[in-house]
């Protein structure tokens, strides 16, 4: 039975929506399920009057690359005025909210700490709770899934708009849950509800929810590219591709200076479970890392659903360091010279002992395992779907 969206059930909600001026947080993925409507096409229908449109990262339409984008030309005709939240404003001002009686958050996630939507939807609820408005979450699907839940916990003091909030790289929860837990962690004061899905429980990946795959951002096309930027978001930490402007971005990961062939036989020789197949693989990006350059490397398919890719994107990463240590460079955070992108992605600086030799795979997994433990523990009241 096919999983019936929050936005899809809106109209039982009256009582919330109607005859208010509403501010909705949302992008291109705030469609229905069959993709015949999307959530303004939705609440027009309702009767419900959107005052204002707020945008995250890529866009209402999702033009944007990974940049801020001018919001005016993405607005059309007859429809309210948008506000974009990503660049220099990530949060809701006082003067946006001056005219707004509801905050209405409705976009698709994909369950793990750096991706940025997560962040859109937190800073709009502290500014929903100074204000003193309303908040509502139109809950999604975490397309990977509530099962497995791994990666190290962010430290505090790495805290960024990639990850905050001591949460697990792939935290398994939906943005619904998530509303909750960031309201419990924070101590926010705030009117928040969510919409909850019908016919969904937390066991469930996106193959098993019936629902078309609905794109949340250009670098992930398809739920393949999902599974794997699972653990292979750390290269964007690199000068390695991560595959980004080609046709597989996530899984296809080289360099214009690699071996491919010494890069397939240590893997193979090193790989663990039987989860994904890889190739050797060239292909030159139209766009980003060697953007025009021949990068050789690596294809990945993901064969099973329940093997966390993580664990082969670090040993990847390690094979790479270690063959050509005079050539990977590692990018600095523009606000922290001292402090690598590696470490804020993965969340604390394991990731860097471990390529330096210090620490095992072994390890890093133990660790995500008792932290996990830890998190799954802090959020089961919280849960809405078990």
């Amino acid at each position: 039975m096919k999983t019936v969206l929050g936005l899809e059930r809106v109209r039982k909600y009256e009582e919330i929506f109607k005859g208010k001026a509403i501010g909705l947080i949302t992008n291109f993925s705030g469609i229905t399920s069959d993709w015949k409507k999307d959530n303004l096409m939705v609440f027009r229908d309702c009767g419900y009057h959107i005052a204002r449109i707020f945008t995250p990262e890529h866009g209402l339409n999702g033009a944007g690359a990974g940049e801020a984008i001018d919001e005016k030309s993405q607005q059309r005709k007859g429809e309210a005025p948008i506000v974009s939240l990503y660049g220099e404003k990530k949060k809701p001002s006082s003067q946006d909210l001056q005219d707004i009686e509801l905050l209405v958050f409705d976009m698709q996630d994909v369950g793990l700490r750096y991706y940025t939507y997560l962040y859109t939807m937190t800073y709009a609820m502290e500014a929903a709770g100074e204000a003193g408005i309303p908040f509502v979450v139109l809950d999604r699907p975490n397309p990977l899934g509530g099962n497995i839940i791994t990666g190290a916990r962010i430290l505090p003091s790495l805290h960024s708009f990639v990850g905050d909030y001591e949460l697990p790289m792939r935290h398994g929860l939906t943005l619904g849950e998530a509303a909750f837990y960031f309201k419990e962690y924070a101590g926010l004061k705030l009117d928040l509800r969510v919409i909850r899905m019908e016919n969904y429980t937390s066991r469930m990946m996106h193959p098993k929810t019936g629902l078309l795959w609905n794109i949340p951002s250009p670098a992930l096309p398809a739920f393949e590219n999902t599974l794997c930027y699972s653990g292979g978001c750390l290269f964007e930490a690199s000068n390695i591709s991560e595959g980004r402007g080609s046709m597989k971005p996530f899984l296809m990961y080289g360099a214009p200076f690699l071996d491919m062939d010494l890069v397939y036989h240590e893997l193979w020789e090193q790989k663990t479970g039987e989860g994904y197949v890889f190739r050797r693989r060239a292909f030159i990006p139209v766009s980003g890392k060697y953007a025009g350059e021949v990068c050789y490397g690596l294809e990945f398919h993901p064969l099973s659903l329940e093997e966390d890719f993580l664990p082969t994107a670090l040993m990847l990463m390690k094979i790479i360091c270690d063959r050509y240590p005079q050539k990977v460079i590692f990018r600095k955070e523009d606000k922290d010279e001292n402090t690598v992108h590696l470490k804020v992605l993965y969340g604390n600086g394991m990731a860097e002992e471990y390529l330096e030799g210090k620490v095992s795979l072994k390890d890093l997994q133990e660790s995500w395992k008792d932290e996990g433990d830890a998190f799954s523990k802090s959020v089961k009241s919280l849960r809405l779907y078990d």
